[in-house]
């Protein structure tokens, strides 16, 4: 449980709005007692796996672009000699995993929600899946742009 008053800052109405906070109030334990302990860098490598994993087992959208990805790195095998070329697509397919993972969270943060919070705060949702749509599209136009010159000069000469 919280050990945050019903209302922090002291005084605040959910319906009156928020109120001036007094700052000789007593913090609550949650900033009193100041940052946890620091995990060492193994730890932190050993969650960020463990929620990659998660994250990618978890939600099928996921795997629909990681096999988006795979297609687009053949084609790329194939196609593409330019460098700077790779850099743009493997930072378009990084922006949309990472996108989606983000999503991912947000969607389990979201079930973990009373029902009463879940009805005030639903439109997170379509909002975290409007960033993956639009992170899809601007990955999709430029993937566009680069092989579609590479496939034009591939039949024209």
């Amino acid at each position: 449980m919280s050990s945050l008053p019903p209302t922090w800052p002291p005084g605040q109405s959910e319906v009156a709005g928020p109120a001036v906070w007094d700052p000789a109030a007593p913090l609550p334990a949650v900033l009193r007692d100041g940052p946890r302990k620091r995990r060492p860098w193994r730890a932190k490598f050993k969650a960020a796996f463990r929620g990659l994993k998660w994250g990618i087992r978890g939600h099928s959208s996921f795997s629909v672009h990681f096999f988006c990805a795979a297609v687009v790195l053949v084609a790329a095998a194939i196609l593409l000699r330019d460098p700077l070329e790779w850099c743009l697509l493997l930072g378009c397919i990084g922006m949309v995993l990472t996108a989606e993972l983000f999503n991912s969270a947000i969607e389990t943060l979201f079930r973990g929600l009373d029902d009463a919070t879940q009805a005030r705060v639903w439109p997170v949702l379509d909002i975290a899946a409007g960033a993956v749509l639009l992170a899809s599209m601007v990955a999709a136009l430029i993937g566009c742009i680069i092989f579609l010159r590479h496939l034009a000069a591939f039949w024209w000469h």
